[in-house]
């Protein structure tokens, strides 16, 4: 009967005969796995028959049980053959050879100093890698830019207007908020130094220096970096994700020229507009902490600010600006096409865009100083 399980042995000599019977299949897990452990008692043959003539049903556990018989024996170094193989047991039998039972062994964790330079290099690599994709979606950029020179009619201003109003219009309160603040912690912490010596006036010259050189362009351009530089990779991703870029290259659209180059030109235009009222921002909020806390008259603040800076601080700032904002850009658009099929993917990238560019911003703020320092502006 199909239910009928069993394991005949019959050993004659060095010649083992194991002739399996009944229903060899999961159904009957229980009362098969211990015929097999019971078989194995039977080592030291030298020859081993398995005889399937009386099986009635068999499945890939049955099978896999057998095909472990086998391979227990040949590692004895019996020799084995079968007899009464039905072109359906050898096909599940011929299935299940290439199996590796093994556990695969872990490979060997290097040393200490081994594995931090693998680290080193790997990092080096994916920096080199992220220096040539940036260099690439700037190529692109600026070809695609180039073209549209040729054909101004399709540059999409509409677009460009959308995002004019979200970089620009948008982030002014904010920017005015914290570069206030900004201005106004500069001008207390230099007039409650600066006291002590009975130089609290001078505070005003390194408000206005500090603020229109460097203060108010880079921390225009780092809120800039994590406002609206995350927000262009993580819409860029989400398009990526949803495969809508590969819908506009089916349809014979340049992403570049249609969904980049309009926040290029959107940040280009925005960051030294918001720089230019960042820096007044907190040029008025030093000036309202030097009359409040340092007891420096308005007139006063002014006629001393118009001393202490002139045309060339103010263009320096506003100079930087378009290249910083030229960086912030290409980087979040960049990580934006990175982005692969998954959320997680996503937030690296959208986290990586805004530690790049504020990196690359206040590196690039270093390489201005250095410049404008020689040049002696």
């Amino acid at each position: 009967m199909a239910h009928t399980v069993a394991l005949h042995t019959a050993k004659a000599g060095g010649r083992l005969q194991l002739a399996p019977a009944g229903s060899w299949t999961a159904e009957y897990a229980h009362l098969v796995e211990p015929l097999v452990d019971a078989a194995a008692r039977h080592a030291g043959a030298d020859e081993v028959v398995f005889d399937l003539r009386g099986l009635e049903r068999l499945d890939t556990f049955g099978a896999w049980l057998i095909e472990r018989m086998e391979r227990a024996f040949g590692t004895a170094g019996a020799r084995t053959s079968f007899v009464g193989m039905t072109d359906d047991y050898q096909a599940l039998i011929d299935e299940l050879r290439p199996v590796e039972t093994k556990a695969a062994r872990p490979p060997a964790r290097p040393s200490g100093p081994a594995r931090a330079l693998a680290l080193i290099g790997a990092a080096m690599v994916e920096m080199a890698s992220s220096v040539v994709m940036l260099v690439n979606m700037l190529g692109n950029v600026v070809v695609v830019a180039g073209t549209l020179l040729t054909r101004p009619q399709t540059f999409r201003l509409t677009s460009t207007i959308h995002h004019l109003e979200r970089v620009g219009w948008r982030a002014v309160p904010i920017v005015l908020l914290i570069t206030f603040l900004i201005g106004a912690i500069i001008a207390q912490q230099g007039i409650f130094h600066f006291s002590r010596f009975g130089a609290g006036v001078f505070v005003v010259d390194m408000v206005g220096v500090l603020v229109l050189r460097e203060i108010g362009v880079l921390i225009v351009c780092i809120m800039v970096a994590g406002r609206s530089g995350s927000a262009y990779t993580a819409e860029l991703g989400t398009m990526k994700m949803r495969e809508e870029i590969d819908a506009l290259r089916t349809m014979g659209l340049d992403p570049v020229e249609v969904l980049i180059l309009p926040r290029m030109v959107a940040l280009l235009i925005a960051v030294p507009v918001l720089t230019f009222l960042g820096s007044m921002s907190a040029l008025y909020g030093g000036g309202l902490v030097a009359w409040l806390y340092g007891g420096i008259a308005p007139e006063v603040f002014l006629s001393r600010l118009k001393e202490a800076i002139s045309i060339d601080h103010f263009l320096v700032g506003l100079t930087k600006a378009p290249f910083m904002a030229l960086v912030i850009g290409i980087v979040a658009c960049n990580e934006g096409m990175r982005v692969q099929g998954s959320a997680q993917s996503l937030g690296s990238q959208t986290t990586a865009s805004v530690v790049k560019a504020i990196f690359l911003v206040i590196v690039m703020d270093g390489v201005f100083a250095i410049v404008f320092a020689t040049l002696g502006i």
